[in-house]
């Protein structure tokens, strides 16, 4: 499986949860002889200001995290590319699915998802998208720029049981009508993380269901980072879903 990554991605540039030091090395390690890495590269402006406001695109600038944010977008841009092909995952922070077209919270600048996403409908490499966001947060950010697309359904399942959520997911995903299965990946539902409900052996659950929902529909799959906060648990929980989502070994 490919996964799209830059060493920028290392840096602490907040004191939020999502930029903590040791956060992305702590999956890097895991998937480390597992995956294939490939260097991300920034989305071009004209990607980003597609779902972006001017406004909130300066807004981002003045906290001198462009850059970055721009390279965590134009990395899920390349995973989706990649996806309609074969699965892949962009591992990038900052997150994005909290970020709507004029304003951010939750530790994102620029929503990563709808960049790539929008850029694929744009581009008529697309008609039709699935997005599953798995985060343990709702991806409200990402509802407000797609949501009334008509041209996406967005699922964010919550429960407070592992068998329940993973029916959720089994009952949302579609089987037909889309050409594309794109997972918000968020990691913090998993147990010893904020949400406390799943085990690494959901998440790689997780993955095979997308997976295979993608080869019934005959759609392209990829998923790209948001939370998750527990260093200990999160590279396990990762490689448990991308080995579901890219019929890893395990």
């Amino acid at each position: 499986m490919n996964v799209i990554f830059h060493e920028d991605f290392y840096q602490t540039y907040t004191s939020d949860p999502a930029a903590e030091p040791g956060r992305l090395e702590s999956i890097v390690n895991v998937l480390e002889g597992r995956v294939d890495f490939l260097r991300a590269e920034p989305a071009a402006e004209a990607d980003i200001a597609a779902v972006h406001t001017d406004t909130h695109i300066h807004h981002v600038g003045s906290y001198g995290l462009y850059d970055l944010a721009a390279l965590a977008a134009g990395a899920t841009v390349q995973a989706a590319m990649i996806g309609l092909e074969e699965p892949a995952f962009a591992l990038v922070r900052p997150p994005g699915h909290h970020a709507s077209a004029g304003r951010s919270w939750g530790f994102c600048y620029f929503n990563n998802m709808a960049v790539a996403v929008a850029k694929l409908k744009r581009e008529e490499r697309i008609e039709r998208a699935f997005i599953l966001d798995i985060d343990l947060h709702f991806g409200d950010g990402t509802v407000n720029i797609l949501g009334s697309s008509g041209y996406t359904t967005i699922v964010n399942p919550s429960a407070s049981r592992a068998s329940d959520y993973l029916r959720q997911v089994e009952e949302a995903l579609p089987s037909e009508g889309v050409d594309l299965i794109a997972v918000s990946a968020g990691f913090d539902y998993g147990k010893g993380d904020w949400g406390g409900v799943l085990a690494p052996e959901d998440y790689r659950e997780i993955g095979r269901m997308v997976q295979e929902a993608a080869l019934d529909c005959g759609a392209g799959c990829f998923a790209v980072l948001e939370g998750g906060y527990n260093h200990r648990v999160l590279g396990i929980n990762c490689l448990a879903f991308l080995e579901g989502l890219g019929d890893l070994p395990w």
